[in-house]
């Protein structure tokens, strides 16, 4: 649902009434867990902790997944393809809330999440459970748009930061426990009980948010869908099928292995940028770098995660819960900068940034040196943990920085192409290692594990030279 990414930008926001009169007369705001929004407020923290929980914990089972359903060839498209189809669910989730009501959005984008948990749990093998994963990932990326278009119809904007800053937090157990709880379930149980389990817990929070969300009212917009919204969704529908493309052409063999990606690649940029601000793909100054950056180093983080745990279990002969340790260690450090950077705002953006992406370069690089020198586990789990401090301070900080560049007029388009870009980013990122990863040998050589991780410190370059663009003019401050 919620990105990888811990915190989202914010949608066009249409506040409502937030005060509780008191005894005497006096009337004073009402807070995220008062009688008005409490259980609303549960629902959702509930609804984001979960995603948590399936996101991480897929990351450190996909190994045991892999083996159990002999499915190596298709261990990186489940990864890939959720987040591709996601781009679909969020462009189609945006459409529905602006025309109709937010709340049926997030009630049917939860209950299809629910069913492709449910596909995942029963998978008898890899095709279905990629299925399944492609089902969830469709309608994760449509709950991720419901439910902050959710939050904006509910909440007064003076809540906002304290609703997000209740989203982040709940990560912090997920990553405590999430890694090494999925880790020892596989090991016990079963893999698939983690699944089950999720899709009941989703149940009673839905149980909690539907009730909550009565007040929750629709646009004045019943208009049907119309032209422009008609190419939107085509052009979601591109990008995620270039990306599984890219995707498919790491088990291929021959020209179409190298020459499948680079034209699925190029429809992609095609497709995207009448999605993104103006400028975007250029690195033009300002929102548009903003967007780039953010694209860049979630890309980075997301698809190096993924195989951290197998090379810790491939090479190491490490446990899953063990291999769960490095993500944890790694989401541990993302809550502890993002809060950090949350603590010292005078700190420039752009030095924030480069101070992230410094510690993006640093965490990935360990990875390259593990992967080559069969260094100790240590070496990747505390590196990661780097790596994570550094995404840890740029995420939210970008975030915020794109709002301060919105207007009411394209709060919501600017949001929307933050949220997309960072998904395709990924996707194409995930996509691209899978090819190189396979290229290279797979799981039977360490030079392979190299390649993906040298191939997410490219990225980081990228990110590291796009870093000054965040302001608007060299010798500006950007806003807040």
């Amino acid at each position: 649902m919620t990105s990888p990414h811990r915190e989202n930008a914010l949608p066009d926001a249409v506040p409502t009434a937030a005060s509780e009169r008191l005894s005497g007369g006096s009337v004073r705001e009402a807070g995220v867990l008062s009688s008005r929004y409490r259980w609303v407020s549960v629902g959702l923290f509930l609804l984001v902790m979960l995603d948590a929980f399936v996101a991480l914990g897929v990351t450190t089972i996909m190994p045991t997944v892999s083996r159990e359903l002999d499915g190596a060839g298709l261990y990186a498209f489940a990864f890939a393809g959720p987040v591709a189809v996601s781009v679909v669910g969020m462009v189609a989730a945006g459409i529905w809330c602006d025309r109709w009501n937010p709340r049926s959005a997030l009630v049917i984008s939860v209950a299809i999440f629910t069913a492709g948990l449910t596909a995942i749990a029963l998978a008898p093998n890899m095709v279905a459970f990629v299925g399944g994963r492609l089902l969830h990932g469709l309608a994760g990326g449509a709950v991720t748009v419901a439910l902050y278009v959710v939050v904006a119809r509910i909440y007064p904007q003076t809540l906002h930061a304290k609703v997000f800053a209740a989203f982040a937090t709940a990560w912090v157990i997920p990553s405590l426990i999430g890694p090494v709880a999925a880790g020892v379930l596989a090991e016990t149980i079963g893999w698939r009980w983690i699944f089950l389990g999720v899709v009941t817990l989703v149940i009673l929070a839905m149980l909690i948010v539907v009730p909550a969300m009565r007040a929750v009212r629709g646009t004045a917009n019943h208009s049907p869908i119309g032209r422009a919204e008609v190419v939107r969704i085509g052009l979601a529908v591109v990008v995620a099928a270039a990306a599984l493309v890219i995707a498919v052409a790491a088990e291929m063999r021959g020209p179409i292995q190298s020459i499948g990606p680079i034209v699925a690649a190029a429809i992609v940029l095609i497709a995207l940028r009448p999605l993104m601000p103006a400028g975007t793909l250029r690195a033009r100054r300002g929102l548009p770098s903003v967007v780039l950056l953010r694209a860049l180093m979630t890309a980075t983080f997301l698809a190096a995660e993924v195989y951290v745990p197998l090379l810790l279990i491939t090479h190491y002969g490490a446990s899953a819960a063990l291999a769960g340790l490095a993500l944890t260690a790694g989401g541990l450090s993302w809550s502890a900068a993002s809060w950090m950077q949350g603590r010292f705002p005078q700190i420039g953006h752009v030095l924030t940034a480069r101070i992230g992406a410094t510690g993006l370069t640093v965490g990935v690089g360990s990875l390259v040196i593990a992967s080559l020198m069969s260094a100790t586990p240590v070496v990747v789990v505390i590196g990661w943990t780097f790596a994570g401090a550094g995404i840890g301070l740029i995420y939210p900080r970008l975030g915020a920085l794109a709002l301060g560049y919105s207007t009411a007029d394209n709060q919501g388009f600017n949001s929307s192409a933050l949220t997309i870009g960072e998904a395709t980013a990924s996707a194409l990122a995930l996509a691209s290692m899978a090819v190189v990863f396979s290229a290279f040998g797979g799981t039977d050589t360490s030079t392979s594990f190299a390649a993906v991780f040298a191939l997410a410190g490219a990225l980081c370059a990228l990110g590291w030279l796009c870093s000054p663009r965040i302001a608007a003019r060299p010798e500006l401050t950007p806003p807040l």
